[in-house]
């Protein structure tokens, strides 16, 4: 077993995990933070996706003890108080949500993209969730969702 530390949005966690638990595990079993799903279980469908320090990761394929010291954002984390972000405003307004699966992965990928790029390009973006698997929007939904999320940010939202 392992003592681990790390900051999960926005607040303290200690845990003690085996080497084998991967960031997925605790997630969901012992933070019970649900909204990432594994879905594949081998990083290729990205539902699991969270942010590892700004930067999205599939969290089935992190191990817990790697993320320690380090500061994990979940879709959780997203809505701040009880409102939702602009991102997550986007995905409602373009109706980008449907089933919901993919959702919280989508959303922390483009938040991932969003940080490190305010104003992308389409194909900037298609690039962001390019690991990312939808069953349901057929994409275009999704790629307005976020390119709506980037101009609202741009005129002066805050998230």
């Amino acid at each position: 077993m392992h003592d681990i530390q790390l900051t999960v949005n926005g607040k303290a966690e200690r845990a003690q995990v085996p080497a084998t638990m991967t960031l997925l595990e605790l997630l969901r079993d012992r933070f019970a933070l649900t909204g990432a799903k594994e879905g594949c279980g081998i990083g290729e469908c990205g539902a699991c996706t969270v942010l590892l320090n700004d930067v999205p990761v599939t969290s089935c394929l992190i191990l817990a003890v790697e993320a320690d010291g380090h500061r994990v954002d979940t879709i959780e984390g997203e809505a701040v108080c009880g409102e939702l972000s602009i991102l997550q405003q986007a995905f409602i307004d373009t109706g980008a949500a449907q089933c919901g699966f993919c959702t919280p992965g989508m959303i922390m990928s483009a938040r991932g993209l969003l940080l490190r790029k305010p104003n992308p390009s389409h194909e900037e973006i298609v690039e962001a969730i390019a690991g990312n698997l939808c069953r349901c929007t057929g994409y275009e939904a999704i790629l307005e969702a976020i390119h709506l999320a980037s101009q609202r940010m741009q005129d002066g939202g805050a998230s």
